[in-house]
């Protein structure tokens, strides 16, 4: 009785534990498998800019590869101000070895070809001979500048070769040369007169740092390069002594005829100017200082020649607008107009000739029948009367079915 009472207590708490356990289970909700991690969208990468700089040419060989810079105060700190106006964008340093000779390259690439050469003749002193690379190039002795694209390189060579000429040109080759509007030159070099000019002494600049930089023959905050002005310098071979021609460019000619006033009034004032006169200016004749206007224009020019010559060197500077004909996208409303008078004109030309050949045809069809019955083609003389026979006659059956006469 004692192990019968065991059993059945050992059955029920099984039962029960049975029971918990199930219930347990159906309150617990199965867990989920994980769902599979997407991998994060990434976006596009930009596009990396081509290489500068080879890690070898011509025989020369880098010993690492070149150094790419985005910072103008690493690619040359004593000029990052003037990189920055012309508008710097990234650039390459290298120090190339070939047979126990180096070669220091550094190259710098800008948004457009107006910073590039502006650049080339920021670095490049008055007066260096000129070499046939790239786009222009000038030389002193083992250093070498020159310009390409929107890219411009600065060469020093241990020592100099007669093939030194050659292998930078077919460096020149390696570098990327961008389309469309970044590959064109400043306009305003356009403005130069050529005659007596002495190319390898043209200055361009965008900013003050740039303008000051080379050499600049104003003050560079009387020029307003803050307003969007846009200079270049170059000196002329005069018969009576040097000349330099300065030529600003203004985005409108409002802002150019503001600014001519005031720098015609700061050449007039001499040394009793608010401001200092620079030294290039201090050196020149007075008397031959002259300022003009054209378009947007406004020409300087200084030096040691004579007034008679100065003023027919500035009488050169002339600006000429480029007009462009924009066709129009749209038909106008005077072709419309034309177009609808033409209309109206055809349809009535048809109209008629229309006309006139139906009546040809049926006027003709009918005289021929006429003919074929032996009767003048015309009918004007025909005595043809057309009558109506009104007469009533009398209906037998109206005594059968009588009724009013309409007549009474």
């Amino acid at each position: 009785m004692r192990w019968n009472s065991i059993l059945a207590y050992s059955v029920c708490a099984a039962a029960l534990c049975a029971g918990i356990d199930s219930a347990a289970g159906q309150a617990a909700p199965a867990k989920a498998a994980p769902a599979p991690t997407k991998a994060p969208a990434t976006a596009p990468a930009p596009a990396v800019p081509a290489a500068l700089l080879p890690n070898s040419f011509a025989g020369w060989v880098a010993d690492v590869p070149p150094k790419t810079v985005t910072d103008p105060t690493l690619a040359d700190p004593a000029n990052a101000p003037a990189l920055k106006e012309y508008e710097f964008t990234d650039g390459a340093l290298a120090t190339y070895k070939r047979s126990g000779e180096t070669l220091s390259l550094r190259a710098l690439r800008f948004r457009d070809a107006s910073g590039a050469f502006g650049a080339y003749s920021f670095y490049r002193p008055s007066g260096w001979p000129k070499e046939d690379i790239g786009a222009g190039a000038a030389s002193n002795h083992n250093h070498v500048l020159f310009w390409l694209g929107n890219s411009m390189v600065d060469a020093n060579f241990s020592q100099i070769g007669p093939m030194s000429g050659s292998e930078l040109r077919e460096l020149a080759s390696h570098l990327p040369v961008p389309g469309g509007n970044k590959s064109l030159t400043p306009p305003v070099l356009a403005s130069l007169p050529k005659a007596s000019l002495d190319g390898q002494t043209t200055h361009y600049a965008l900013g003050p740092a740039g303008y000051a930089g080379a050499g600049g023959v104003l003050p560079p905050e009387l020029v307003g390069f803050d307003l969007g002005a846009e200079t270049v310098t170059a000196n002329y071979t005069l018969r009576s002594g040097p000349a330099t021609l300065t030529i600003i460019d203004y985005p409108t000619p409002q802002i150019a005829t503001a600014q001519e006033s005031k720098i015609r009034d700061f050449v007039k004032a001499g040394n009793q100017a608010q401001q200092p006169w620079p030294k290039p200016l201090a050196d020149s004749d007075q008397a031959s200082l002259e300022v003009r206007r054209s378009g947007p224009l406004v020409a300087l020019v200084s030096g040691d020649a004579i007034p008679d010559e100065s003023h027919k060197l500035l009488a050169t500077v002339h600006y000429e607008a480029d007009l462009i004909s924009i066709p129009q996208p749209m038909e106008s409303e005077v072709a419309k107009t034309g177009k609808l008078l033409l209309g109206i004109v055809t349809l009535v030309i048809i109209g008629a000739s229309a006309a006139v050949l139906l009546g040809f045809f049926l006027g003709g069809g009918r005289a021929l029948y006429r003919m074929a019955r032996g009767k003048p083609i015309s009918s004007v003389y025909d005595a043809e009367f057309i009558s109506l026979d009104l007469r009533e006659e009398w209906d037998a059956t109206a005594a059968v079915n009588p009724r009013p006469h309409p007549k009474g």
